[in-house]
């Protein structure tokens, strides 16, 4: 007879989580999460999150990352902030650049973390954490201790500019009655499971009613759209490569055994080759392949949270 396993039970962590909070950032409201265990030490180093942009997406990515790092027995504090049009943050109905986005996260780390971080990034929104590592690089600030990269996108994706030209030719057309009529489809549970399916998850099974019904509910706020609009358009896409070459700090880079792009350039890029790539380029990095796809933290998130623990493990608070 097999033995039986039954499923832990994740225990509840409100006790250390705040209600959400906000500040203030070039006159727009800005929300944030903070988890504060009672058991963390001075010097623990704290980790700041940076959330995809998407169809719903936000803070709640990394609810389920957050609930296991802590059941997991670690305690450095968590900060999980909403980029600019998205979750509970202000949704203006403008075109946000990654650069934007880098400077709310300096004066999110300036303001409210006040100490150097661990940032953890999420797919495609490596453009923003590179565009607060050029910030810092260029103000002689300290504050990135070091950065984890769950599922980056294809190399030649990193490194391949789109003029000024096409990202507003796109940016106007979303930004229309017809790409309105795209949002309202794109929100659907059907498109949300089936881009998931396709695009997102290594194992179907995976794609669950707590991802679905995250996603539907981010999306519901109509004004979300101008976030994803901005992501879609491609503002983001630039050559990345030398600010990649110049960073300095620790690097851990997370690559799902089923990795897979979206984009033409990358489509035949194998996972361990993009795993290498990015390797060669920083400066000091490693990296590791683990179960999964494109979305880590929330797919595999056990093996996950065991990875950055031991890379936060092995750095030396400054």
């Amino acid at each position: 007879m097999q033995p039986q396993y039954s499923t832990p039970q994740l225990s509840p962590i409100s006790s250390i989580k705040s209600p959400t909070l906000f500040y203030e950032w070039q006159n727009y409201r800005c929300a944030y999460d903070v988890y504060q265990p009672t058991n963390a030490t001075e010097d623990s180093i704290p980790l700041l999150l940076i959330h995809p942009v998407g169809v719903g997406l936000s803070k709640v990515f990394w609810q389920r990352f957050c609930e296991n790092w802590y059941t997991s027995g670690n305690t450095n504090p968590i900060y999980n902030p909403d980029l600019l049009g998205c979750g509970d943050s202000e949704m203006p109905a403008v075109a946000c650049y990654p650069d934007d986005w880098a400077a709310q996260l300096q004066f999110f780390l300036e303001t409210v973390v006040k100490k150097p971080a661990i940032v953890i990034v999420q797919g495609a929104l490596l453009c923003v954490a590179l565009e607060l590592a050029k910030i810092q690089q260029e103000s002689g600030s300290n504050l990135i201790h070091g950065l984890i990269l769950a599922g980056p996108p294809a190399w030649a994706v990193m490194n391949k500019h789109s003029t000024e030209r096409q990202q507003r030719i796109v940016w106007n057309l979303l930004d229309s009655p017809l790409g309105n009529a795209f949002y309202r489809y794109a929100r659907r549970a059907e498109f949300l499971r089936s881009f998931s399916v396709k695009q997102l998850f290594g194992d179907a099974a995976n794609v669950d009613s707590e991802w679905l019904e995250a996603l539907q509910a981010g999306a519901a706020n109509p004004d979300s759209r101008h976030a994803v609009y901005s992501f879609l358009a491609g503002f983001w896409r630039k050559d990345y490569s030398g600010t990649i070459q110049k960073f300095e700090p620790p690097v851990l880079v997370v690559m799902g055994e089923k990795a897979s792009s979206i984009s033409q350039s990358g489509k035949e890029e194998k996972p361990e080759e993009r795993l290498a790539q990015y390797l060669a380029n920083f400066s000091n990095a490693e990296g590791l392949l683990m179960p999964g796809r494109n979305v880590l933290p929330y797919e595999s998130t056990a093996e996950f949270v065991e990875a950055v623990a031991e890379f936060a493990n092995k750095l030396k608070p400054i």
